[in-house]
């Protein structure tokens, strides 16, 4: 399965009879599915279907779906004259013209009274909203595989930016792996020159016991877990990677354990390089994480 980035644009245009139909599709980040729908006054009814289509095709991002439809010219009702009721309109003006002396009701105001002028509601049957609704959901369809497919062509765009933080990981792990500080005679070297020191202050000191020290904090300093979590995790995150799918959540989950390790890795250190090697993976995981973010 391909990797999928939760930001994308696409459009899709039909015509139905003359209609001019049009659906402008985005996405960005999110948590979970959230559609927001921007429909024509009297499409309302798509909302429900609409929303129902989105959350089936993708698994996780903020939505945004806007329709546009576009009227063939001269299919809009005509405007229709209520002369009864506009005659009665002008008769009232006119006599209060002449007993009160007001100005002349002027054509334009007439007409401009509610009820004189009306445009009727165009006869729509239901197989005719039917066959428009179906042509509106092929090309929301059309949209919504364009979407999926600028989405898809960034997942893979991204892959290779997170492959590439993978191989930065494991090379850092490796050099803390073979750092010359982790050798057994240079930690008993340097454990033992820091116990002679002590001994050499004078101060009353179990030998015995500070030897048991020593051994205890060589252990503490031992970071052999730590690589080999950083080396499970980079497996674990190259099978994600090659498997694809909606992975975000796995890789944001996996991103957590590498700055666990890292952190782990920074505070055991009995060396300046093995630290800045630490340091170095930190920045390199904050990287990995942020662009994880950008994933279905």
């Amino acid at each position: 399965m391909n990797l999928q980035s939760m930001t994308g644009f696409a459009r899709a245009v039909a015509d139905h009879q003359g209609t001019a139909i049009a659906w402008e599709v985005k996405s960005v980040n999110g948590k979970s599915v959230e559609v927001r729908l921007r429909l024509p006054q009297g499409f309302d009814r798509l909302e429900p279907l609409v929303r129902q289509v989105v959350q089936k095709r993708f698994a996780r991002g903020n939505f945004q779906a806007t329709l546009t439809v576009g009227r063939p010219s001269g299919s809009s009702a005509q405007p229709v004259v209520n002369e009864a009721f506009l005659k009665d309109i002008a008769g009232l003006a006119k006599r209060l013209q002449e007993q009160f002396g007001v100005s002349p009701a002027s054509a334009d105001g007439l007409l401009a009274l509610r009820g004189v002028l009306e445009v009727p509601e165009a006869l729509e049957t239901e197989e005719m909203r039917g066959a428009l609704d179906a042509v509106i959901e092929h090309a929301l369809d059309e949209a919504l595989t364009g979407l999926a497919s600028a989405r898809r062509n960034e997942g893979e765009a991204l892959r290779i930016v997170l492959s590439g933080h993978l191989d930065a990981i494991e090379a850092l792990t490796l050099r803390a792996e073979a750092d010359p500080s982790r050798q057994p005679g240079v930690i008993r070297e340097k454990i033992a020159e820091q116990v002679r020191l002590l001994m050499d202050t004078g101060a009353a000191l179990d030998e015995a016991r500070l030897n048991m020290e020593a051994a205890f904090l060589a252990t503490k300093a031992d970071i052999r877990e730590e690589i080999d979590r950083l080396k499970t995790h980079v497996a674990s995150g190259r099978t994600l990677l090659a498997g694809g799918g909606a992975v975000g959540r796995k890789l944001d989950f996996l991103a957590q354990e590498f700055n666990r390790e890292s952190n782990t890795l920074c505070s055991k250190s009995n060396a300046a390089a093995v630290t800045a090697i630490g340091l170095e993976l930190k920045a390199v995981v904050d990287q990995f994480r942020e662009q994880v973010q950008n994933l279905e």
